[in-house]
């Protein structure tokens, strides 16, 4: 079963990846977006591993919920309202458990998901964080390695797609030939719930 212990380190987990592959997301960014999607998703996920560590919530979903209210206030562009209302969402979905199982995690991400899909009017195949996330909760029930394979062979799979939604989209064929940023950072949040697990 997964504790509340384990949503913490799961976050932990996630700010220190996103702080080490920073400059790679951002580099990402620079050819399709803003620049600055490791820049925001650090100050994000800094304010999110700080946060934890003052309120101490006491349920898995308290956990996400407090993550995701936390991204949406300190990260701007388009990042911040994604990842919190993924976090937010998926959060409210485990309600107040104070333990939940691998397929309850998968289905409360999937309502993540669902209602980042809803949020962006993003679909598979549009170039974006989706791209990666969809996958991975169809592998969670397996296990979360499956699911972060899934991911990372999804953010991949970007590369060769036109961008249809997002920052990206605006550039047309020239957003081919690039790996999505959004699709690479929620690589490395499924990433860290094999660390997490460890």
């Amino acid at each position: 079963m997964l504790d509340t212990a384990f949503f913490r380190r799961w976050m932990t987990a996630t700010a220190a990846a996103v702080d080490r592959e920073a400059d790679r997301l951002t580099e990402l960014d620079s050819a399709i977006g803003d620049a600055d999607h490791g820049s925001n998703l650090r100050r994000g996920f800094t304010a999110v591993a700080a946060v934890l560590d003052k309120d101490n919530p006491d349920t898995p979903g308290g956990v996400l919920t407090l993550a995701g209210r936390e991204l949406i206030s300190t990260v701007g562009g388009a990042s911040g309202p994604l990842y919190g209302t993924l976090l937010r969402r998926t959060g409210k979905a485990l309600g107040d458990a104070a333990e939940v199982d691998r397929a309850q995690l998968a289905e409360a991400l999937g309502a993540g998901v669902a209602a980042v899909a809803q949020l962006g009017g993003a679909a598979a195949g549009d170039k974006t964080m989706l791209d990666a996330l969809l996958p991975a909760v169809d592998a969670l029930g397996e296990s979360f390695a499956a699911a972060s394979t899934a991911a990372e062979a999804g953010a991949l799979a970007t590369v060769p797609l036109q961008a249809r939604k997002g920052r990206a989209s605006y550039l047309g064929e020239r957003s081919i030939g690039h790996q999505d940023p959004g699709a690479t950072s929620s690589a490395l949040l499924i990433a860290a719930l094999v660390e997490a697990a460890g």
